[in-house]
């Protein structure tokens, strides 16, 4: 199976752990969530003075599966970076992976029950930012008797995280790995979500956010937003070279009658990229909600570091030992010139810092792709 097929797969949906957050919980643009909880796995044993653990984030689509373990011994989205022997080495490390607060896979989101009322929150769910899910993340370690991390690790949005969870929490990780994240999103970034979202709430099945269910949600326009998601988390060089113009195959084919009834006769997919992107897109919004994609990707765009004062000052706070910086030279979402930033911020800092520049091919996506020049850096960085 694809790799990026494996983010979302149907037999990570049901979460093996539940942690309830404080209640009130209060978010970082004012509010708070009532009765809030958030979903997560973990992989080791936490050592007697509690040192050993480490918080991963996820990317914005996958559940808290980042791997196997004998209560789901289904592969995870991570599969080859965690476990014994492993990069995250869970011989030596206590690995909890949480679900984004606001997603839609056992945390509290647009899609879970508002206590209050017996039904689903939709956009009634307070405005979350990335600040609430490093915070709820948090929460989870300190439910389970973690008082300092010894790294925070996250890619993608994850990446994001991290970054907010340094900012937000100075002293509680005295590691950090941020993987193709951001300090700020680009404006190249804010407008491709913009027009994603746009595609989803234009959707007639949207209702103004109050659809039944995802089955009977707005499943053209997350179709679309998902494609166009697709279409960025790849290079073109990767597109050319996987696809290059071949004829639509057996797995094309299939997804190919998806498209029946929704286009003329003639304009349905030819071309094998255009058939990987109908199975994508038909996979995601099988079981991904569209309120919690819309609230995910507006907390993407709104995060700003500067916004908890001088980067390089509010780094020096976070009083970190070290910190690996990941980003891919082929990455037009989360660019290299921003991991480059990240990098030279936490320089200022005084924080000794490793920047790792991945010459993949596999653009944003090259975290769960080329496998093996990502574990030879985060292995050493752990000790491994």
């Amino acid at each position: 199976m694809n790799a990026d097929l494996r983010a979302i797969d149907d037999a990570d949906l049901n979460p093996v752990h539940i942690a309830a957050l404080p209640s009130p919980f209060a978010l970082w643009r004012g509010g708070s969530l009532t009765d809030g909880v958030i979903a997560y796995e973990c992989w080791g044993e936490l050592n007697a003075d509690a040192s050993n653990a480490i918080l991963l984030f996820t990317g914005l689509s996958p559940t808290a599966h980042a791997a196997s373990s004998p209560a789901n011994r289904e592969p995870g989205w991570w599969e080859q970076m965690i476990g014994p022997g492993r990069a995250i080495d869970t011989d030596r490390h206590f690995v909890v992976c949480v679900n984004s607060l606001g997603s839609c896979f056992g945390s509290s989101g647009p899609a879970s029950i508002n206590p209050r009322t017996g039904l689903a929150w939709r956009l009634d769910f307070p405005e979350i930012a990335v600040e609430d899910i490093a915070r709820a993340g948090w929460e989870v370690m300190v439910s389970l008797g973690v008082t300092q991390l010894a790294a925070v690790v996250g890619p993608s949005l994850g990446g994001i995280v991290a970054l907010a969870f340094v900012a937000c929490l100075p002293g509680k990780a005295r590691r950090l790995i941020s993987i193709s994240g951001t300090a700020a999103a680009s404006a190249f970034a804010i407008a491709l979500r913009s027009v994603q979202r746009e595609a989803v709430m234009s959707d007639p099945d949207w209702h103004a956010g109050q659809y039944a269910s995802p089955a009977q949600g707005p499943r053209a326009g997350m179709r679309i937003a998902r494609k166009l998601g697709t279409i960025t988390y790849r290079s073109a060089e990767e597109w050319r070279n996987r696809f290059a113009r071949s004829g639509i195959g057996p797995q094309g084919m299939r997804a190919a009658q998806q498209v029946r009834g929704r286009v003329p006769e003639g304009f349905g997919p030819r071309f094998s990229v255009e058939g990987y992107l109908e199975a994508q897109a038909e996979r995601f919004v099988r079981i991904f909600d569209a309120n919690c994609y819309l609230y995910l990707s507006r907390a993407m765009d709104c995060f700003d570091l500067t916004s908890h004062g001088e980067p390089s000052e509010v780094l020096a706070r976070a009083g970190l030992e070290a910190a690996l910086v990941i980003g891919v030279e082929s990455d037009f979402l989360f660019s290299i010139d921003e991991q480059a930033w990240i990098a030279g911020q936490l320089d200022l800092a005084g924080v000794p810092t490793t920047f790792a520049k991945m010459p993949c091919i596999e653009g944003h996506d090259a975290f769960l792709v080329d496998l093996p020049r990502f574990d030879a850096a985060i292995r050493p960085f752990l000790g491994g």
